[in-house]
């Protein structure tokens, strides 16, 4: 599909492409995972493809966050918006300083199904563990420190420390790294171990990261495609297509998925990757 004219078997694999991409970016599952493992049976894509759809998925955060962003931007004078925007400005900047070096050394595993599989399994026992933990701490806290006291204080601490920004920007090179860990995921639960026990306050902190993370990303993949005169034609009404279809279900899923863990584990994501991880491994081994 990279190098053919446009029809519309073509802007239909799109479509699904983009809606695959819209609703695993966020959730805790892996959407490059995902695309590697629909494009193992639909075709492949090319890395700008791939790439800049997510940058679709991303808008949808824009949108969903735009009270926050509007506030961060008219807040700038106040000492609480300057802080938080510093630390996703470190994060990024983390991001930045350790992935493109990674990416330049060509240091990736290969995009067939066996690591994405080996990466979902490992990362659902990871959440399940990591979540089990933060908890166990933050009830010990509580019962250490006066019991309303404590209770109230593990409750009412959202606030993003430096060692979280360090931490959640090297967790996005993690997830550039081996496909199927999940942008998202690994930020999130880098966050919620580094201190910030909130998981809405880690998902926040994670999804507006995304922001600069993502749109850097295409940015940088589309001037390496430009810099490029061999690179294979791209189907551009294609991509177009994808990247709308992610960002409106992208947008869907953002505000279910922030309703959701108020109050709910991420539990059911980590069983479903080690499901998938192990589905993938006895039906698809050596792809």
């Amino acid at each position: 599909m990279i190098a053919a004219p446009t029809d519309l078997n073509d802007l239909l694999i799109a479509l699904l492409l983009g809606v695959i991409e819209g609703l695993t970016e966020f959730l805790p599952v892996s959407s490059t995972g995902h695309l590697l493992i629909a494009q193992h049976w639909l075709g492949p894509e090319s890395d700008l493809f791939n790439i800049v759809i997510q940058s679709g998925a991303i808008l949808a955060i824009v949108l969903v966050f735009r009270a926050r962003l509007m506030a961060l931007a008219t807040g700038w004078r106040e000492r609480e918006s300057q802080d938080y925007v510093l630390k996703l400005g470190v994060a990024f900047a983390v991001t930045a300083a350790v992935g493109l070096p990674v990416r330049k050394l060509g240091w990736e595993l290969p995009e067939t199904v066996w690591p994405v599989a080996i990466a979902l399994i490992l990362g659902g026992i990871a959440m399940i563990v990591i979540e089990r933990y933060v908890e166990w701490r933050n009830a010990r806290l509580a019962v250490t420190s006066d019991r309303v006291v404590g209770s109230a204080l593990a409750a009412s601490l959202p606030a993003v420390s430096w060692n979280v920004a360090v931490w959640v920007g090297l967790a996005q090179v993690l997830a550039g790294v081996f496909p199927g860990t999940s942008r998202s995921a690994a930020a999130i639960f880098a966050a919620m171990l580094a201190g910030l026990w909130s998981r809405p306050a880690a998902a926040e902190f994670a999804f507006l990261l995304g922001i600069p993370t993502m749109f850097a990303a295409s940015a940088y993949a589309l001037l390496e495609y430009a810099r490029n005169p061999a690179a294979p034609r791209e189907d551009w009404p294609a991509l177009g297509v994808a990247f709308v279809a992610a960002a409106l279900t992208g947008f869907v899923v953002v505000r279910w998925l922030l309703a959701y863990v108020k109050s709910r584990r991420f539990t059911v994501f980590a069983v479903y990757r080690i499901v998938l991880g192990i589905a993938l491994l006895l039906f698809l081994p050596g792809q």
